[in-house]
């Protein structure tokens, strides 16, 4: 039971997004501003720094894929961003300290790298025709401290179960 933990929990982080984002009325922080959770990219950026040892970059493939398939339209985009950021945090996080607040500002920088991966994709294809400071200003700057309080309040809680979750497969 305890090996599908893991997969149940990045599924209920997968749907809580497209939740947050129903149920979250636009008038709480003006009608201009844009958030976007990325709650499950954190969870796999953690799962990344605190877990076994490339299960962030695999579970990035399989949850890219699935985010691909239900959310976009376009394939690929989110295949290719998850795995790569979930990477590039797994080699930084070889160089510097894994403390939480290290682990915190990797995790903003991995938001702030997909987010920007996703919006230059949708400036070459021609998919949008927001300017990059308008994009910086309305989408960027809220969706990276939304998800700022959510690593805030969930980055002890995943640290402790990824790291249970490593000794048990060790074990």
């Amino acid at each position: 039971m305890r090996k599908f933990l893991l997969p149940i929990l990045l599924m209920v982080f997968f749907i809580v997004e497209s939740i947050f984002v129903e149920l979250m009325p636009p008038k709480v922080f003006g009608n201009e501003y844009i958030l976007v959770p990325h709650f499950l990219m954190i969870a796999i950026i953690l799962l990344t720094v605190y877990g076994p040892k490339n299960y962030g970059v695999l579970y990035g493939f399989l949850f890219g894929l699935l985010f691909d398939i239900v959310y976009t339209e376009i394939m690929g985009i989110y295949l290719c961003l998850f795995p790569l950021v979930a990477y590039i945090c797994y080699k930084l996080m070889k160089i510097l300290q894994t403390n939480i607040v290290m682990v915190t500002f990797i995790s903003i920088v991995g938001v702030a790298l997909l987010e920007l991966g996703a919006y230059e994709m949708n400036v070459l294809i021609n998919r949008t025709d927001m300017t990059f400071v308008s994009y910086s200003m309305d989408r960027l700057i809220p969706t990276l401290t939304l998800n700022l309080i959510f690593i805030i309040l969930t980055v002890y809680p995943f640290k402790r179960h990824y790291e249970k979750l490593a000794l048990s497969l060790d074990a």
